[in-house]
């Protein structure tokens, strides 16, 4: 990812790009809205010497401009562009 996910916080508003490698084209998607949550989640799947043994994803939760709400699991083919700083929540 070229943005740090531990600089994406709740009440940004993001446009994220995101692109599935295929053998002759790439497949790209770009979502943008505010960030609800960002964290790590476990899966079902076993990964070897992973942490607690499980595969951990990075996931952000949208709300788009219509009321939509969107998870994105990021990847290494996952860009993230801060459009707008100004409604970032106060964690105090």
């Amino acid at each position: 990812m070229s943005h740090p996910t531990d600089q994406l916080k709740p009440g940004m508003i993001v446009e994220i790009t995101q692109q599935i490698p295929q053998r002759d084209e790439v497949w790209t998607t770009t979502t943008r809205g505010t960030i609800v949550k960002y964290d790590q989640v476990k899966t079902g799947s076993w990964f070897a010497h992973a942490r607690h043994d499980k595969l951990w994803l990075d996931r952000l939760t949208l709300r788009k401009d219509d009321g939509e709400i969107v998870d994105l699991i990021l990847d290494e083919y996952t860009h993230a562009e801060v459009i707008d700083e100004s409604g970032l929540c106060d964690a105090t």
